[in-house]
């Protein structure tokens, strides 16, 4: 994030940490407007629009995570979220039939864990963009374009969501601060891609 003042003298924590104890408390508030599942996407798509205006000199704290909630409450949010959903359960659905012994289970699992990484990439890419915040088909239109152009990034969403699940894994309570880092990794990718771009 650009545009960061300098510490001051005598001040015992820089704006790094400002940014990254800000960032915990925005995780904090996504894992909590998470919980009834079909808001996640909007949830996360909040976090990166609120983490993203830190980085053009807004505070971005869950005061105005919840402010900027409010303003986009909208069908739109509750459809992304039934279809993330419904994603999510048919993911599901096809590894019960891998597991049941399914003929051609292996090829199957293959394909259907490649449609569900390419779908996981696309979705947090789409919460990224600042266009989710009005219209979530651009979004997705633009993420999917976002996937192909730019391999790296999509292995550094993929990156991050592994280390979400491990830590969450290795330490329940964490689950509930790692949607944070996850929207400032989702974040800095997308600023990433759009610095490259215009260089």
């Amino acid at each position: 994030m650009t545009g960061m003042r300098a510490r001051e003298p005598g001040e015992v924590f820089g704006p790094r940490m400002t940014l990254f104890a800000d960032m915990l408390s925005v995780g904090l508030a996504t894992a909590v407007v998470c919980l009834p599942v079909v808001t996640a996407p909007a949830a996360l798509s909040t976090a990166c629009a609120v983490l993203r205006g830190a980085g053009e000199g807004r505070p971005a704290t869950a005061g105005r995570y919840f402010a900027a909630l409010r303003r986009r409450s909208r069908a739109g949010d509750l459809a992304a979220g039934a279809v993330a959903l419904a994603g999510a359960l048919l993911f599901l659905a096809d590894l019960a039939l891998v597991g049941a012994g399914l003929p051609g289970a292996p090829l199957f699992a293959v394909v259907a864990a490649g449609i569900g990484t390419a779908a996981l990439v696309v979705g947090l890419r789409a919460c990224a963009r600042p266009e989710s915040v009005t219209d979530w088909p651009a979004a997705v239109r633009e993420a999917a374009h976002d996937a192909v152009r730019d391999v790296g990034g999509s292995a550094l969403v993929l990156l991050a969501v592994a280390t979400a699940a491990l830590c969450a894994w290795m330490l329940v309570p964490l689950a509930f601060l790692v949607p944070g880092p996850l929207a400032l990794a989702l974040t800095a990718v997308h600023v990433r891609l759009a610095t490259t771009s215009q260089s």
